[in-house]
């Protein structure tokens, strides 16, 4: 799975290349779908950085076994980022959840 992936499944369901970060609270890991995007003239992110940046999200998803829990609720969801209101999908890491909540992202 790639970030290529993530990037055609937000265009596919939005029409935007929306960004994807990660948030640590109460002890879980969340994507979140953020309201800005590739497409906008403000967007931080060059094509180049952005697509960079999918890939490091890709990555952290597979190594969690979470890329296609992801991918479900990005589908199946009826919620659209809006300014100052992100998608939060909480990631499922299961028994290796203490593993990952040691470091920052």
């Amino acid at each position: 799975m790639t970030g290529i992936q993530l990037q055609e499944a937000l265009l596919a369901k939005w029409g935007k290349s929306y960004d994807l970060q990660f948030r640590r609270t109460q002890g879980k890991i969340f994507v979140q779908v953020m309201w800005r995007y590739l497409e906008q003239a403000s967007f931080p992110m060059t094509p180049q950085e952005y697509q960079e940046h999918l890939e490091a999200v890709a990555t952290y998803l597979q190594g969690w076994g979470a890329f296609a829990q992801v991918m479900e609720v990005i589908q199946s969801t009826r919620e659209r980022p809006r300014l100052g209101k992100a998608i939060s999908i909480p990631i499922e890491l299961g028994e290796r959840a203490s593993e990952w909540m040691v470091g920052e992202f």
